[in-house]
C-alpha cells in the first residue's frame, strides 16, 4: 500500500508538472498562464501587473510609469523565415532560431499562450500559427511548439523533446528544448534567459554529446542537472491527432554513471529511429475535423522511466487494419 502511495504521488506530480496549475512554479519562482486566450481578458491583465509589482524591484513605479505612457515606442514584428531552394538544412535551422530569438523571452511573469502536452499535435499547431500571428514574447514550452511548426516541411529533420531538471540552492528548474537530428548530426532549437541553454548547431555526432553540452552549460551556472527527459520523434503531419510522446526515457542524471548514461542515451536514439518506420494513426479529414471538434481525452499513458534497476522497451504501436473495398464503398454511398 505504501508503494502503491508512493507512486500515486510521484504521478500526479508529474501530470501537474505536465497540465500545470494556474500558479506555477520554477525554482520556487511563480508565474503565470493565460488561460482564457488573446486579446488578453481584463482579469489577467490586472492580475498580470500586480504580479510585475510584486517580482520587480520597481515593480509599482514600473508598472504606473509604463501603463500611463502614451510614447512607447512601437516594437517590431519579426517575419517568419522563408528559404531558397538551395538554403541548407544547418542554414534553415539557424534562420528559425534567429525568429524565434527576435520574439523576445517572456519576462513579465504570465505566459501567454497555453500549452496542454495532452493536446492532439493539431491543436498545438494551431497555437503555434497564433504565436506567429501575434508576435509575444515567449517562454521555453512555447518555443518547442513553435520550433515543431516551423520544421513541419523539412522531412529530413526529426524533431524530439528534450528536457532538464536541475538544482541550485534547494529549489528545482525546469527547462525544455526541441532536439533535432539530420545527416546523422543532433542539435536544438530553444528559448531561454541563458544563451548557451537554448539553441545548439547541428554538429553533435550523438544524443550523448548534446546532453553533455547542456550539462556543461548548467555547471557554469552552479546548477547540479539531476534529470533528463527525452521523448520519441514528431509526426511531421500538421493534422495529426496524435499526442506528442514527451518523456519516453526518464534519466536520473546524479544516479547513472557516465557509461550507464550513454548506453541509455543509444537505447533511446534507437528507439527513435525504430520508431520512423511506424504508420501513423490516419488523421481526420477537413470536413470531419470541423464537425468533431476537440477529441476526447484518453487516458494517459504509464509513465516510462528508465533507472538502473528496470528498464522497460517501448511498446510497438498497432497498425490500423485496412478496410475492404466493399465497405470503403458501402461508407462512401452512405456519406
Amino acid at each position: 500500500m505504501l508503494r502503491a502511495t508512493m507512486c500515486s504521488v510521484e504521478q500526479r506530480d508529474e501530470e501537474q508538472e505536465d497540465e500545470a496549475e494556474e500558479e506555477l512554479r520554477d525554482g520556487g519562482v511563480p508565474f503565470y498562464v493565460n488561460r482564457g486566450g488573446l486579446p488578453v481578458d481584463e482579469e489577467t491583465w490586472e492580475r498580470m501587473w500586480r504580479h510585475v509589482a510584486r517580482i520587480h524591484p520597481n515593480g509599482e513605479a514600473l508598472g504606473k510609469e509604463t501603463r500611463g505612457a502614451t510614447d512607447l515606442p512601437k516594437i517590431p514584428i519579426p517575419s517568419v523565415p522563408t528559404y531558397q531552394p538551395t538554403t541548407t538544412i544547418p542554414q534553415r535551422l539557424e534562420a528559425m532560431q534567429k525568429y524565434i530569438r527576435e520574439l523576445q523571452y517572456n519576462h513579465t511573469g504570465t505566459q501567454f499562450f497555453e500549452i496542454k502536452k495532452s493536446r492532439p499535435l493539431t491543436a498545438l499547431m494551431d497555437i503555434a500559427k497564433e504565436m506567429t500571428r501575434e508576435a509575444l514574447p515567449i517562454k521555453c514550452l512555447e518555443a518547442v511548439i513553435l520550433g515543431i511548426y516551423l520544421t513541419n516541411n523539412m522531412p529530413g529533420v526529426e524533431r524530439f523533446p528534450l528536457s532538464f531538471q536541475s538544482n541550485f540552492s534547494g529549489n528545482h528548474f525546469h527547462h525544455i528544448v526541441l532536439g533535432v537530428h539530420s545527416g546523422g548530426r543532433f542539435g536544438a532549437l530553444g528559448m531561454s534567459r541563458r544563451e548557451d541553454l537554448m539553441f545548439k548547431h547541428l554538429e553533435f555526432r550523438t544524443l550523448m554529446d548534446l546532453v553533455q553540452e547542456y550539462e556543461g552549460a548548467y555547471r557554469g551556472y552552479w546548477h547540479t542537472l539531476r534529470k533528463v527527459r527525452i521523448g520519441q520523434y514528431v509526426s511531421h503531419d500538421p493534422h495529426s491527432v496524435e499526442q506528442i510522446d514527451w518523456k519516453h526515457s526518464i534519466l536520473d542524471v546524479d544516479k547513472l554513471t557516465k557509461e550507464e548514461l550513454r548506453k541509455e542515451l543509444e537505447r533511446h536514439t534507437r528507439d527513435m529511429r525504430l520508431k520512423i518506420g511506424k504508420p501513423a494513426p490516419p488523421s481526420p479529414t477537413k470536413d470531419r475535423r470541423n464537425s468533431m471538434g476537440s477529441p476526447l481525452r484518453v487516458p494517459s499513458s504509464p509513465i516510462r522511466r528508465i533507472s538502473r534497476v528496470e528498464r522497460r522497451p517501448s511498446g510497438d504501436k498497432k497498425v490500423v487494419e485496412q478496410k475492404s473495398a466493399a465497405e470503403i464503398n458501402g461508407y462512401q454511398i452512405r456519406v
